[in-house]
């Protein structure tokens, strides 16, 4: 059976957790608070208490690091904490490392995005996804997310707040729900789909005037002011490798039919 460890808990890592015991793996998964470790274990997921921008040693890191596959869900750009854990990783069983990046890493080109565009040398998460394909102790796959939304996560809450405003609202928006992130990462496990670079976004890309009026009306809040231009900066990310490479279709293609919790 194949053992996996997530390396943080957190809004997705969690929810992915819980989703690989259903499917038939093995699971550890880390918090960084003790009374999130109950969570887990309700889950069928060993906890551990883990922290990257801690000291990457310990009996406790060297159990947790016990698994045949790693999961990296955490949001942390702390470098040096993941040169460390590279370095305790290459001393441990880990065959295959997940590490969830962001589509940030593109810079807004105008156009559509591909894994061929070159991702910007400044993002301190694409210096990260670097150190991780340098070792070759271990295969790493790198899916790179887009804006995640579902569950107690929905984008018209984020305008609650008075003054906030959207710059450049006729651009397109790149969005993904959690459910659609949670199988990609299965299906990645499952297919062994080792050594690649994933961008994961979903099929459509309305403009942000229509994504945020339509988000901010289902929950009874104010449109968002739109700071208009007379020039659009964006990037439309393509989802393309993914869907051919597992042969996946969209939970969630149209993000402007997902319905969130008020």
């Amino acid at each position: 059976m194949t053992s996996i460890s997530v390396l943080g808990c957190g809004w997705l890592g969690f929810q992915l957790a819980k989703h690989l015991v259903s499917n038939g793996f093995t699971v550890k998964g880390s918090v960084r608070s003790k009374e999130k470790t109950g969570l887990l274990e309700n889950a069928t997921v060993t906890s551990f208490l883990l922290d990257i921008d801690g000291e990457v040693t310990g009996q406790s890191w060297k159990q947790f690091l016990d698994s045949d596959i790693l999961i990296i869900a955490i949001p942390s750009k702390n470098q040096a904490g993941f040169a460390s854990l590279i370095s305790t990783l290459e001393l441990s069983s880990i065959k295959h490392v997940i590490f969830v990046s962001s589509t940030s890493v593109y810079t807004d080109n105008n156009a559509v995005v591909t894994e061929e565009v070159a991702a910007s040398e400044s993002s301190a998460l694409f210096q990260i996804e670097s150190l991780f394909f340098q070792s070759s102790a271990f295969t790493t796959t790198v899916i790179r997310f887009s804006g995640l939304v579902g569950y107690q996560r929905n984008p018209g809450r984020f305008f609650q707040k008075s003054g906030r405003s959207v710059s450049n609202p006729d651009a397109p928006v790149n969005m993904i729900h959690q459910d659609d992130c949670v199988e990609l990462i299965t299906q990645i496990i499952k297919q062994e789909k080792w050594d690649e670079v994933f961008n994961a976004c979903a099929d459509n890309h309305p403009s942000k005037r229509e994504f945020y009026t339509q988000a901010t009306q289902q929950i009874g809040v104010n449109t968002p002011e739109f700071i208009e231009s007379e020039t659009q900066t964006f990037k439309i990310i393509s989802n393309e490798k993914i869907k051919r490479a597992l042969g996946y279709a969209f939970i969630y293609p149209d993000v402007m039919q997902i319905s969130y919790d008020i």
